[in-house]
């Protein structure tokens, strides 16, 4: 995995410092940390240990544990996790999860999970998401009518699963204008009519089967 000179720049000296003087997990640490600038966050170093960001948002912070190197994903409990790689840390809490790795082959082995789950918390992220929002979110007037012209639409995102569902109703409420709203509800129809989740891979390049992992930005002008 290479480095490119936009990631470089990307790149705090303090979490250099950091990852060089651990006494555990320096080349874990330094394998996760390549993942998270190829997906273009922020890097910052607070807290103690390197964060992550997009914008002014926190999305999740690299952090060596006794017994392991994980990941902390400040709003995991709204990621989908379909394959069960997320650990909620405490009882008590609510929104942030880990995910723990315990070797670097562990890591190399999931490169390709790792960064589809960092894309999805991106996402998550952009989108304004809270734990409120992720549990019920309204149906924009748009979809309802699209619902009404197009019965066939409705009960295809009725069978889709209840993480699918918000991911599709987020993306769509996120839209500003009512004009919006009905081009990207047009837009998906096909793939919910196919049982296609938002965040479901439809170029076929994915390795997370069947979430996307970014690998469609290899293709020129791809666009959902």
């Amino acid at each position: 995995m290479t480095i490119s000179n936009q990631e470089k720049a990307m790149k705090d000296p303090n979490v250099d410092e950091f990852i060089q003087c651990a006494d555990h997990w320096s080349k874990e640490m330094t394998y996760l940390r390549r993942i998270l600038l190829d997906c273009l966050l922020i890097e910052t170093f607070k807290w103690r240990i390197p964060i992550y960001m997009v914008g002014t948002k926190n999305v999740l912070g690299l952090t060596p544990l006794k017994d392991h190197c994980a990941l902390n994903f400040f709003k995991g409990a709204l990621l989908q996790d379909e394959e069960k790689l997320l650990i909620k840390p405490g009882e008590h809490t609510q929104l942030g999860r880990w995910m723990k790795f315990d070797s670097l082959d562990d890591i190399q082995a999931k490169a390709d999970l790792i960064k589809a789950y960092v894309i999805e918390a991106i996402e998550v992220e952009k989108l304004g998401v809270t734990l409120e929002t992720s549990t019920e979110i309204p149906y924009p007037e748009e979809l309802k009518a699209i619902f009404s012209e197009k019965p066939a639409v409705e009960v295809a995102f009725e069978k889709l699963t209840p993480g699918r569902q918000r991911a599709y109703l987020r993306f769509f409420t996120d839209g500003k204008q009512s004009a919006t709203r009905k081009s990207r509800i047009e837009n998906n129809e096909k793939y919910i009519l196919k049982g296609i989740g938002f965040h479901d891979c439809i170029c076929g390049l994915t390795k997370r089967k069947p979430s996307c992992d970014g690998s469609h930005k290899v293709i020129e002008n791809f666009k959902r």
